[in-house]
């Protein structure tokens, strides 16, 4: 079998997890061998738990992919940008005098989708962009080219629960429109003005059943030709122009 090299987006081993997140590193996930359970071991997961790491219990198969050394059960994937808190984007865009824009992917796992969403609403004048913190693309080195550097620039808030940042949106004075092809009325015939979230869903399920309930509006973008649907990245650009459109 022939193993993976080592990069500087890993960490292998438990105690070098911990130090990582003691030190303040930004840790896309981890991964640890199903089976395992000892005192550091539940550290490790306390500690994860507390800063809203993900955390999986795999094989140890699927460590090896990664590396043949003695990675003690645990593989940290360390992310390649900063995390930014939600409270203090909304709270700083207030203080600017200017209106949240916000961007919420819901379970976006591709990450040439991912990246090229991020660039789009780069370019569009999004304030941030929340995701959640299971099922969602990697924040790596090859989102951060894909965005073409704008991962560098724009704030990623990563939510444990996106039902309840919606509703903190809300409370914050944002309408949340979700846009869906389930969606009677179009984008463009929607008030995108003021202090908004667009949801953006899955490129295999769309927006969740629970979000779509919880969102102010639902807006679809109407399709013309033989193809039935967009790839989600057209689709978030379309739907960015026609909001920042409406906001200039």
């Amino acid at each position: 079998m022939e193993f993976s090299k080592p990069t500087k987006d890993y960490i292998f081993g438990t105690r070098s997890a911990i130090e990582a997140i003691h030190a303040g590193k930004d840790i896309d996930k981890i991964l640890i061998q199903k089976g395992i359970d000892n005192e550091l071991i539940k550290e490790l997961k306390q500690l994860a738990a507390d800063h809203s790491i993900p955390m999986q219990a795999v094989p140890i198969e699927k460590l090896r992919r990664y590396h043949s050394k003695n990675h003690q059960g645990v593989i940290s994937f360390l992310s390649s940008v900063s995390f930014s808190s939600l409270d203090n984007v909304i709270s700083s865009c207030y203080a600017d005098a200017r209106d949240p824009f916000l961007l919420v992917l819901d379970r976006i796992t591709d990450v040439r989708n991912f990246g090229a969403i991020v660039r789009s609403a780069d370019c569009m004048g999004v304030s941030g962009i929340i995701i959640p913190e299971k099922e969602q693309a990697r924040l790596s080195a090859d989102a951060v080219k894909t965005s073409a550097g704008a991962l560098h620039h724009m704030p990623i808030c990563r939510e444990k629960s996106l039902k309840s940042t919606l509703r903190e949106l809300q409370n914050n004075g944002l309408k949340v429109v979700a846009i869906t092809e389930k969606a009677e009325s179009n984008v463009a015939d929607l008030d995108l003005s003021g202090p908004i979230a667009l949801i953006m869903g899955s490129e295999e399920n769309g927006i969740s059943p629970e979000l779509l309930k919880q969102a102010d509006f639902l807006a679809k973008i109407p399709m013309q030709g033989k193809v039935a649907s967009l790839n989600v990245s057209a689709a978030a650009s379309i739907a960015l122009y026609e909001t920042a459109k409406a906001r200039s």
